[in-house]
């Protein structure tokens, strides 16, 4: 028996990136485990990852090209070659582009966060082709563009720092379920002393185990930073030295926070004013008496109608208090500003010959509906859809559905099971999982380039994403250099080399290493420095007065509560948000056997008194609905979701649910205030027993 080694990477959508090592005996993975010498992953996965293996070998991976067969959604296929898939693909795609190649679009997301397998020989292969552009909004966008503002890239706080922390504020994540390696130091920081506060609509698993959990109303956490502010000032808990050297407009700061006073944040957030003056004072006064204090805020935040101001409105607090002065203060949203990714040169911008429109993935549901118009351009007649499961992710799924039912809709998808989204394809192509292709990874919790060796052989006759788009490629005659380069050529380019970041990248070095931490200093913004227009935290934005929006910091409604829209609120009056499962990773691992057993079937956690109003006890199943539509769950009642709220914990795949839909059967197209992003959390419902 011949036993090796092999350094790899996770790929999944989650900030720890975690640096593997897969155990191969005689060609097959017998065991993937964390890297104990890699100082954020520390030799311990997440219970998902820890059974990728499981996931690899599974007995539903696609191993062969298949062509539809069935009616669009009944998922029935037959096998065809490789040569046959490509030639069929060539063909109804070099037939639409004679007409418009604007009419073809490409649907993806991070099915694996890869800067290879991710958007390279794709993106090349679709800016040469004269594609539609997709506008990759679906996750973070709307909190990336308030955070830049404020802060001018997603810079902060190091992982590897937040031990030192005295107090922890984890606004709108549950990192027991999504950020691991982040609550491993949290609780060391916790076993030292420091104070752990969430805040968050639903009491988390995370939640459960800080010292204090402040449920506010969902949609309104820019307004509790406001009161914060408001009290930080009103108090002088503010670092007068670091505002007058390294930020600007806290003139017109104070008078917007002044506004804001403990009760009116208070009757906003739907929670008491001490929790406002508490929260407020704890901050201030400890980064006051020179303690690190640290927030770490997560995408959740920014999932309503003013998710970007929000994320705004908490990255100025660091500056008020002067938190950024020590490794262990300031706040982190993502680390992937740090990176120095060289897309330019992966995804070949250069190659699109003529302009071409771009479409929001978040409103795939109305445009896959649209006919051609002026306005909007071609109708479309052709989705590529490749690291991403739109049937199960994109909101209001009903729509999403009857897009991808159209006859005259030509759907490819790559992949390595039969998702929702495979259902509809007419051609589903194999994909190549982690442990069977090349990659380099950038992170967004931590600061280290990773690199990903192939640790076995395709499974039956899958190819990476870059092999599929390069045969296209061949196939549609497009002779470019570019589309000659291998995966290690191409990994060889994800990080620019010369920037003082990358620590002098050589690809062949890291891979052997499988991990290299860039050059960031402990405390980035100690001095100022910060990459905004003007060197300065900007508490007022000249660019966000240019770009159309409120300069300084705001609250911003959510489309649907009962303060914004009582109408509405009188229909459907409960509050829904769809926070990650904690055995799932967005809609991957959901058909792996063990995790789904663990997490059971689609529930919705109630409070008691919205259950006793509606005559619902624990098990019973329930329909969650508004007018965009329904989806039925088993109803478990619990003070975890405050009065007014219902979480459905989520994404399930509609065909593993008792009625084949999911939560975002009744999620929103409508779009965040800033990044054109969804409003996942933005919702009202109903609910009845069965």
């Amino acid at each position: 028996m011949t036993t090796t080694q092999v350094r790899g990477t996770c790929p999944h959508d989650c900030p720890d990136t975690c640096a593997l090592l897969i155990t191969v005996v005689d060609g097959v993975a017998t065991e993937v485990k964390g890297d104990p010498e890699h100082p954020t992953t520390a030799g311990v996965l997440c219970t998902k990852v820890s059974r990728y293996a499981e996931r690899t070998y599974h007995p539903d991976r696609l191993l062969y090209p298949m062509r539809r067969v069935g009616n669009k959604g009944e998922g029935k296929f037959e096998r065809i070659t490789w040569d046959q898939a490509i030639d069929e693909i060539a063909t109804r795609l070099g037939s639409i582009a004679a007409r418009d190649p604007q009419a073809i679009l490409p649907y993806s997301y991070c099915g694996t966060m890869g800067q290879v397998q991710g958007e390279s020989m794709s993106m090349r292969f679709f800016n040469r082709l004269g594609a539609s552009q997709l506008d990759r909004t679906i996750c973070a966008n709307a909190g990336f563009i308030g955070y830049k503002y404020t802060i001018g890239a997603t810079i902060g706080t190091d992982l590897e720092q937040f031990q030192d922390a005295r107090l922890i504020i984890i606004w709108g994540g549950n990192p027991i379920a999504s950020n691991l390696h982040f609550w491993m130091r949290a609780q060391e920081a916790k076993r030292r002393g420091a104070k752990l506060i969430a805040i968050d609509p639903y009491r988390s698993l995370t939640a459960e185990k800080c010292h204090q959990h402040i449920a506010l109303l969902p949609g309104t956490d820019s307004a509790l930073a406001l009161g914060m502010m408001h009290v930080l000032i009103a108090e002088g808990l503010v670092d007068q030295d670091y505002i007058d050297q390294y930020t600007l407009g806290y003139p017109q700061l104070q008078a917007r926070a002044a506004e804001w006073t403990p009760e009116r944040t208070a009757t906003t957030c739907g929670i008491t004013v001490d929790e406002v003056l508490d929260l407020a004072r704890e901050y201030g006064q400890l980064a006051q008496r020179g303690e690190p204090v640290a927030i770490r805020t997560n995408y959740g935040v920014q999932r309503v109608r003013g998710g970007g101001m929000a994320v705004r409105n908490i990255a100025c607090l660091p500056a008020l208090v002067g938190a950024w002065r020590h490794p262990a203060g300031g706040i982190q949203l993502s680390s992937s500003g740090s990176f120095p990714l060289n897309k330019a040169v992966m995804q070949r911008p250069d190659l699109l010959q003529q302009g071409s429109r771009t479409i929001n993935m978040t409103t795939i549901g109305d445009d896959l509906l649209k006919p051609a118009s002026p306005e909007f351009g071609p109708k479309i007649d052709a989705v590529i859809v490749y690291n991403a499961n739109p049937l199960a992710i994109a909101p209001d799924s009903d729509k999403v559905m009857r897009g991808f039912l159209r006859k005259d809709l030509f759907t490819v998808v790559l992949e390595h099971f039969q998702t929702d989204s495979a259902d509809f394809a007419d051609i589903l192509l194999p994909a190549t999982t982690q442990l069977e292709h090349v990659d380099a990874h950038h992170a967004y919790g931590h600061l280290y380039m990773m690199a990903n060796n192939a640790a076995i052989a395709p499974m039956g006759e899958a190819k990476p994403n870059t092999e599929v788009f390069r045969l296209l490629a061949a196939r549609m005659g497009f002779t470019d250099p570019c589309f000659h380069e291998s995966d290690d050529q191409l990994a060889a380019q994800a990080f620019d080399s010369s920037h003082q970041r990358a620590v002098h990248f050589d690809w062949e070095s890291l891979k052997q290493k499988g991990w290299q931490k860039l050059a960031m200093p402990d405390a980035p913004f100690a001095h100022g420095g910060f990459p905004t227009p003007s060197g300065k935290c900007e508490f007022y934005s000249a660019s966000m007065l240019a770009d159309g929006f409120d300069p300084l910091p705001a609250y911003i409604a959510p489309y649907e509560s009962r303060a914004s829209n009582p109408a509405l609120a009188a229909k459907y009056p409960l509050a829904m948000i769809s926070p990650p499962a904690r055995n799932f990773l967005n809609s991957t691992f959901v058909n792996v056997t063990s995790l789904r057993s663990t997490e059971g079937e689609p529930r919705l956690d109630m409070h008691p008194d919205d259950c006793a109003a509606r005559a619902i006890a624990n098990g019973d199943m329930v329909r969650i609905f508004n007018d965009r539509g329904s989806f039925v769950a088993k109803a478990r009642v619990t003070q975890k979701a405050r009065a007014g709220l219902v979480v459905g914990l989520s994404v399930w795949w509609k065909k593993l649910s008792s009625d084949g839909k999911n939560a975002n059967q009744v999620t929103s197209q409508a779009l965040t205030d800033m990044g054109r992003a969804p409003t996942f959390y933005d919702t009202l419902v109903q609910v009845e027993k069965v």
